[in-house]
């Protein structure tokens, strides 16, 4: 089984990733550009730059998830002096299978903080809390996946999600503000 520092090493530098991008590219740079952390935080992020961090990002260029919460993760490891590394998802399940959501789901994206020894301090993902919170209550007027209506208005609820994801900047704040927490504990 590789280690953690394997897997950063194998993992593919995050503007190499994003100019790779076939799905979502627009969108996540959008934000990225959209989004900024405050000056009072960079405090929080000065003092976390003496503890040489670096970031596996468990990811795939198409899910909606990554597509909001990498360019946010991206404005805090600049502001971090965080390197990143992605590793997809559906070709690395050796990893991703070890963070699996609620322990059966390959929910994505995954983002494992680890120190310069290759050591696990904080995971994240695959969505803030409140986020969630908002598209359970999207989905939750979804038809049983047996009914035949299911498919079509899946996909409009996912259509508004991730016009969602795209523009709501309250949403970016909750991923940033949850994010920002998780960090506080390494």
């Amino acid at each position: 089984m590789k280690t953690l520092n394997e897997w950063f090493e194998k993992g593919i530098p995050a503007q190499e990733f994003v100019s790779s991008m076939k799905v979502h590219k627009e969108n996540l740079q959008s934000i990225q550009q959209g989004f900024s952390i405050s000056a009072e935080d960079q405090e929080f992020f000065d003092a976390l730059k003496k503890k040489a961090l670096r970031v596996i990002v468990i990811t795939e260029d198409w899910c909606g998830d990554a597509m909001m919460n990498i360019p946010i993760l991206l404005n805090i490891s600049e502001a971090a002096n965080i390197e990143t590394r992605m590793i997809l998802r559906d070709q690395n399940l050796e990893l991703m299978d070890q963070y699996l959501t609620n322990g059966t789901a390959r929910s994505i994206p995954i983002f494992i903080f680890i120190d310069k020894d290759g050591e696990e301090k904080a995971v994240w993902g695959p969505r803030a809390p409140k986020v969630q919170e908002f598209v359970m209550e999207l989905r939750s007027d979804l038809p049983a996946k047996d009914d035949e209506r299911f498919e079509a208005e899946q996909k409009a609820v996912i259509k508004k999600i991730t016009a969602a994801f795209a523009e709501e900047k309250h949403l970016w704040d909750e991923v940033y503000g949850s994010i920002k927490e998780t960090l506080g504990s390494c």
